[in-house]
């Protein structure tokens, strides 16, 4: 544990993350990994990252009652969990630096893209939900996070609220289930970490909670687009971070 001002400060981003990753439809690691990447090295973020999600998901699937699209689940959840499993086991053959690298240049593509073209969609196809699938899983494999690619696929298709984030709570459970695995195999789950855990379970809980509350007051085009531009900006911070490195 750090000390108490720095393990406070973590776990108050932590809660944001939970809150802009809710209300914004991208998860909570799109915010989550950059910030978690500032108090640990890049293995043990994979590895914390995957933890916390299990958590936030879960919350997720009881507070957003909506149902899951059983559909989406299978063409979208299928490829997303092969690929994750393959983007973790690749996580074992590249320097941490190069993924830290990776992970900035994908926030600041995907963020600049949607900030730039913000009417842009998929098309609604089978060929659509499968290519999202797996690129979203091979990104959440190898650096983390892939949410915010399974979102703007899961737009494509024109769900209600609730639908569109219990499917994707649900996809992102099978996600963090199967990386986490590949991640202990790894040796990215440290025992010092796990005390991490239920305070970040509680900050998933607590963040879904109050993200759900703005959910339902905020017009979400102006928070999408606001969090759009935190992505592009911790991208920045992060490309610099892996450049000093």
């Amino acid at each position: 544990m750090f000390g108490f001002g720095r393990s406070a400060t973590f776990l108050l981003l932590a809660l944001l993350a939970e809150i802009a990753g809710t209300v914004g439809g991208f998860g909570s690691s799109v915010f989550f990994v950059p910030v978690a990447n500032v108090y640990f090295d890049f293995q043990s973020v994979l590895g914390i990252t995957a933890l916390f999600h299990l958590a936030s998901n879960i919350s997720k699937l009881g507070l957003f009652r909506g149902g899951i699209d059983r559909d989406m689940l299978l063409r979208l959840g299928l490829p997303s969990v092969l690929f994750a499993v393959l983007g973790g086991l690749a996580t074992a053959w590249f320097p941490s630096r190069w993924l830290e690298a990776t992970l900035a240049v994908f926030l600041l593509a995907l963020s600049g893209w949607m900030l730039l073209r913000p009417r842009w969609r998929l098309a609604a196809t089978t060929r659509s939900a499968v290519l999202g699938g797996a690129l979203s899983g091979s990104m959440a494999g190898l650096v983390g996070t892939g949410g915010a690619v399974r979102g703007m696929t899961l737009a494509a298709f024109d769900l209600r609220k609730e639908v569109f984030i219990a499917t994707s709570a649900a996809i992102d459970m099978a996600i963090d289930l199967s990386r986490a695995a590949v991640y202990a195999r790894n040796g990215y789950i440290h025992a010092h970490d796990l005390v991490w855990v239920p305070l970040l379970a509680v900050v998933a809980i607590a963040g879904t909670w109050i993200g759900k509350r703005i959910l339902a007051r905020m017009p979400q085009a102006l928070f999408r687009r606001t969090a759009l531009l935190l992505v592009f900006a911790i991208g920045l911070v992060t490309l610099v971070q892996a450049l000093r490195t």
